[in-house]
């Protein structure tokens, strides 16, 4: 080997910035990040040739002064750590000092800046080789301009990576949509080859921040949202998701932001599913727009080059209140808690109380209010549900609801029924017009969530195994399991650490005595070394749940009467998730008279 030899500021920058440069869209996000962080309240950038030939980035910042320029285009040069105590609390987007050293020595950059105490604007020019900064004066408001020509005009091998034109674009479209989705303060404008894109002004208000994440993420999700608020030990979560009717067939409509910065998390991605796992379809994505505030110190951002992963100090609190926030959002959204006026694919729910912040619909944590108890719907139940009558009791009988005997007499969300069409459809007239219900996925999502209450209140009953099953597992796998005993038992395992290597089964929840029982213990300790908890064993029971409901719920061609009709719509109105069958399918849509008198050509 050859002898050991410092690298020339040159190369060290140029490696450097095969971590932070990765391609156009990278220099785009460090700039704007950069004028963020000065406390800019509009940032306007301009691309050309998809980035490569120019990247423009101006804003009404603070502004770098005349004598920090030089150390600007530094590395290792910031203005927003000091020492050990700022590293471990950022609270900023940018902190590392190597951006716009890393940038200039792939490329012909050009840094323009004035403060407010300066009479005139400075600008310092680099050209991707070791020189010495020339500043000279220049014309310039107050802010700083950055411009960046000719990426990786001294690198072309890295140049030869880069994908086309449109692609580089579109990556770089996405960026700046991103940061805009999160700083509402501050307005954006982006232009590319001349032509003006996007312009967004700021957003101040509740309205202006919707109608501004409608135009980011389309105005479908935003019909198809319900706005949440919740906050608790120090966190704080707010924004949108999109109800489970609107799932994606792929994680494309997924953002989540840590303190402004955007993030791409495990933690935050498991938490988000468990949360959807009873109503969203099979190999379908959620959509949510969510912002989560905690304190700087609680959360480690410097775990990764680009900033783009995080590390919260306490990852299971952060898990379990993200999961139980979202989980209690969607189980709120009923019947009687959102507007009728459109289909359910395209609901706007609505607070039952007005709020401070106007959104589709807001939940606060702790503050909404449990439904009325409302009718029953009963109907036999199947061979395989009557086998675990020990766990599920009886249902009342069913109760008929009549017509309202006057005008007056409040009109329930899901209206009153008017007929049965094919043993499949109940039609019901509400306020708005009819309501089309699917009689089986409701009836379903009735049962499997009172199956799912009644299996709680009685607790899970376990049984020994006549053989006990022996595992052999990682010494870390058994460390895990014997150290989270009390987990395993609070869900109906009996688990015994048999040798260092080895785990002993000898009890299992009666309703799992029929799954591979090897296969579930071992993915619960993946999820517990992994999130520090685990809903897999829940989730394997809700499944067995939800096939006994499936098949103890009405079926098709059975002939109801109007009073059973009626009883179905207002258990529904009362039960949490009813918008969805077990399987994520819609069970209710609504046609308003505006949509009837479409089909017919009323009024045209």
């Amino acid at each position: 080997m050859s002898r050991i030899q410092l690298l020339s500021p040159r190369l060290a920058n140029q490696i450097a910035a095969g971590e932070v440069v990765e391609r156009p869209a990278s220099v785009i996000k460090e700039l704007m990040e950069n004028s963020l962080d000065a406390g800019a309240t509009q940032l306007d950038v301009e691309i050309e040739g998809g980035g490569v030939k120019l990247m423009r980035v101006r804003d009404n910042g603070g502004g770098i002064a005349k004598e920090d320029l030089p150390l600007a285009l530094s590395r290792h040069a910031t203005s927003k750590i000091r020492d050990l105590d700022d590293l471990e609390a950022v609270a900023t987007l940018g902190f590392r000092g190597e951006a716009l050293a890393s940038i200039s020595s792939v490329s012909r950059l050009e840094l323009i800046s004035r403060t407010a105490e300066q009479d005139c604007a400075w600008s310092v020019k680099v050209e991707g080789r070791d020189m010495e900064a020339e500043i000279s004066p220049a014309a310039h408001p107050c802010g700083t301009t950055v411009e960046v020509r000719d990426l990786f005009f001294n690198t072309p091998a890295r140049r030869k990576f880069l994908r086309t034109e449109t692609t580089e674009y579109a990556r770089i479209e996405e960026v700046v949509k991103r940061l805009a989705l999160v700083n509402f303060r501050a307005g954006f404008s982006l232009k590319n080859n001349g032509r003006v894109v996007h312009s967004w002004r700021p957003a101040l208000e509740t309205v202006e921040q919707q109608r501004r994440a409608a135009q980011i993420c389309g105005p479908a999700f935003m019909e198809n949202a319900i706005y949440v608020d919740f906050e608790r030990a120090g966190l704080h979560l707010w924004g949108w998701v999109a109800l489970p009717t609107f799932s994606r067939s792929q994680a494309d409509l997924q953002h989540f932001y840590v303190n402004s910065r955007a993030i791409r998390d495990k933690l935050v991605t498991h938490a988000v599913r468990q949360a959807y796992q009873d109503v969203l379809y099979h190999g379908r994505h959620p959509a949510y727009v969510l912002f989560l505030s905690l304190d700087p110190a609680a959360v480690d951002v410097n775990v990764h080059p680009t900033k783009h992963e995080v590390r919260f100090r306490d990852s299971r609190l952060v898990h379990d209140f993200l999961f139980s926030s979202l989980h209690k959002a969607l189980a709120d959204v009923r019947p009687d808690t959102v507007s009728t006026s459109a289909p359910v694919a395209k609901l706007t729910a609505v607070a039952d109380t007005p709020a401070p912040v106007q959104a589709p619909f807001r939940f606060s944590y702790d503050r909404h209010e449990p439904a009325p108890a409302r009718p029953s719907f009963n109907f036999d139940v199947a061979e395989q549900i009557q086998t675990y009558q020990s766990l599920i009791t009886p249902r009342p009988s069913l109760v008929p609801r009549e017509e309202p005997e006057s005008a007056e007499e409040q009109i329930p969300p899901l209206g009153f029924a008017i007929a049965q069409l094919k043993g499949i459809y109940i039609l019901a007239e509400n306020a708005h017009g009819l309501v089309l219900v699917d009689m089986h996925a409701a009836h379903e999502r009735i049962t499997y969530e009172r199956m799912k209450c009644q299996y709680d209140q009685n607790g899970v009953q376990s049984q020994p195994l006549l053989v006990p099953r022996s595992m052999a597992v990682s010494e870390r796998e058994a460390n895990y399991a014997e150290n989270n005993i009390d987990v395993f038992t609070q869900l109906g395992f009996v688990i015994e650490r048999a040798g260092p290597e080895s785990l002993l089964v000898r009890q299992v929840p009666v309703l799992l005595n029929r799954a591979d029982v090897e296969t579930l213990v071992r993915d619960v300790l993946a999820d517990l070394i992994e999130h520090g908890q685990s809903q897999r064993i829940k989730s394997e029971m809700n499944s067995v749940l939800g096939t006994m409901a499936c098949h103890g719920s009405v079926r098709a061609n059975r002939k109801l009467t109007i009073p059973e009709m009626n009883a179905l719509l207002r258990d529904m109105e009362s039960t949490e998730r009813s918008g969805q069958c077990n399987h994520g399918r819609p069970t209710w849509v609504q046609l308003s008279l505006g949509q009837l008198d479409s089909l017919f050509m009323r009024g045209q």
